[in-house]
């Protein structure tokens, strides 16, 4: 166990509490790429209604200190994404006893992996609130075949261990509604984990001077991926779409890293693309970026509901994505392609790139979005932890 670092003050060694503390448990997979990136709003929220806030999740740092704002314990517990890792058997038994020891009011679990062994480990507790968030169920329409062999009697299963179930995109809450939870239970539609909306309207950008920084000449069209560098994210095929654009000049931006770095950079070579495509590696200045480019493309094959394709929208870029479960609560129809239909992505580039400057489609892209805000999601989840949710739309 390790302690977090914290933003909040302990109370005085003095004074006495004669209550037990209230006490919340978040589990995920890993910490700095999960529990930092999306749910460090919702630790400050507990801890600023008098929870001692738990977090066990695996320690991703590399050559840096662990740091969780908000948290008074870490548990750094070795969760392996393969499901069937005999490490996950271990998982199992430290989360246990954990949870055991501490008798939480409210454990609330993300990702697939930390969701299952989580549940199953709280499944005897019934003075718990036990809370699922799916990020996007591995079945979906289009998923393969072995996903719905693998996940759905999976999380059917764990289903009846839990007491609220949240989904963040209508496709998973539509299917979720049919699972039998605990007695009470109830499954809910959340618009995503929250963007701050404000942050982002606020920022101001240099873009000459981002340019420079990023060595983009100023007058190329920028065009903008963001997402790591595997499968899932599907970059190859924005790469074979714009190595059929012979006639238009452009400057092709990727963030992200990934076990596909030296295939994707192979593909760029292989395609004569080098002298337009450049890859950034991980970046913690997204939206500067996005307010520097003027065209955002995301290619996911599976999505649950995108953070990155919504920050690139709340930045008033242009997007193009592919036609996947999340990103069509988001997107117009129009503004969607298959996944690997690279014809149609090129059309759609090519589209974009002659009205690089269409200010009406920046405006209503933005106008979509403040259901999403983190100021309104924040809001819903508050209810849904306090038992106050009045949302009528997911009776």
């Amino acid at each position: 166990m390790n302690n977090c670092v914290e933003n909040t003050k302990n109370m005085s060694n003095n004074s006495i509490d004669i209550h037990k503390p209230k006490k919340v448990l978040f589990t995920a997979t890993v910490v700095k790429t999960h529990i930092n990136v999306f749910h460090l709003p919702y630790l400050k929220w507990f801890k600023e209604h008098g929870y001692e806030v738990h977090v066990a999740a695996k320690n991703d740092f590399i050559n840096e200190p662990c740091i969780i704002p908000n948290c008074d314990k870490h548990y750094d517990i070795q969760f392996v994404r393969f499901p069937f890792s005999k490490t996950n058997i271990k998982a199992y038994k430290q989360l246990k006893k954990l949870i055991q020891e501490n008798n939480y009011d409210i454990i609330h679990c993300h990702t697939p992996v930390a969701g299952v062994l989580t549940r199953l480990a709280a499944r005897k507790n019934k003075n718990t609130t036990v809370i699922y968030t799916a990020h996007g169920f591995h079945f979906f329409l289009g998923a393969p075949l072995l996903n719905w062999l693998i996940y759905y009697p999976v999380e059917r299963f764990c289903a009846r261990f839990t007491d609220k179930l949240i989904t963040i995109n209508k496709e998973d809450y539509e299917r979720a509604k049919r699972f039998s939870l605990r007695k009470n239970g109830k499954v809910y539609y959340v618009p995503g984990v929250g963007i701050n909306l404000e942050k982002i309207e606020n920022l101001k950008v240099d873009i000459k001077q981002k340019k420079k920084e990023l060595v983009i000449p100023e007058d190329i069209p920028v065009l903008l991926s963001v997402g790591e560098l595997i499968k899932r994210k599907n970059h190859k095929t924005v790469l074979k779409a714009l190595s059929q654009i012979k006639d238009k000049n452009f400057i092709y931006l990727i963030c992200g890293r990934g076990v596909l770095k030296e295939y994707l950079h192979n593909l760029t070579k292989q395609l004569g693309l080098e002298s337009k495509v450049k890859f950034l590696g991980f970046r913690k200045d997204i939206a500067e970026i996005c307010k520097t480019a003027d065209l955002f493309i995301f290619p996911s094959y599976q999505e649950g509901l995108p953070v990155a394709l919504m920050e690139a929208m709340a930045c008033e870029l242009p997007v193009i994505a592919s036609n996947v479960r999340g990103n069509r609560d988001l997107i117009a129809k129009e503004n969607l392609f298959e996944p690997e239909d690279v014809a149609a992505l090129t059309n759609l580039i090519k589209k974009q790139l002659e009205s690089i400057q269409n200010k009406e489609l920046k405006k209503v892209a933005y106008a979509n979005l403040e259901q999403y805000s983190l100021k309104n999601v924040l809001k819903q989840m508050a209810e849904i932890y306090t038992n106050k949710w009045e949302h009528k739309s997911d009776t």
